[in-house]
């Protein structure tokens, strides 16, 4: 296997341990030049699509949502998400790193996804500054297990 695609692989393996499956639509909030690019091009190849911005006007099956503590009110973005996912869907939260620019509390997140109505199943590391959060409403949550 060649270099590229080894690196391809570890892409697209990444965004599959996340629970991103083809065919899945991907909807992504919050997008600007700092956001983990390996993992976007991991999520497309897995999923065999491009991800859908903010305009997209039908439901996805999952939210990414990369939000950044000056990003505004996350309980208000989460409710928002939700919004825009089927039934069954998930919300990944993506924040920056504890000491990096933009920092979100884990309190903060746990507080914001109560407060929205959604439970936390999975922390895990989405790249060199970014930390994520798979949020699930608690019905889907059960169903998951």
């Amino acid at each position: 296997m060649s270099a590229t695609a080894d690196h391809a692989e570890e892409r697209t393996n990444s965004a599959a341990r996340l629970g991103f499956e083809p065919g899945q639509v991907v909807q992504e909030i919050g997008y600007d030049d700092d956001v983990e690019q390996e993992l976007r091009e991991g999520i497309e190849a897995t999923t065999g699509q491009e991800l859908v911005d903010e305009d997209y006007d039908d439901v996805a099956d999952v939210v990414l949502l990369w939000f950044r503590d000056e990003d505004g009110d996350l309980t208000d973005a989460l409710v928002d998400a939700i919004g825009l996912i089927e039934d069954g869907g998930a919300v990944w939260l993506m924040t920056p790193k504890t000491g990096r620019e933009g920092y979100v509390e884990p309190s903060d997140i746990n507080e914001a996804a109560q407060t929205a109505g959604l439970s936390q199943t999975k922390s895990i590391n989405a790249g060199k500054d970014w930390t994520g959060s798979r949020l699930v409403t608690p019905k889907s949550a059960k169903a998951k297990r």
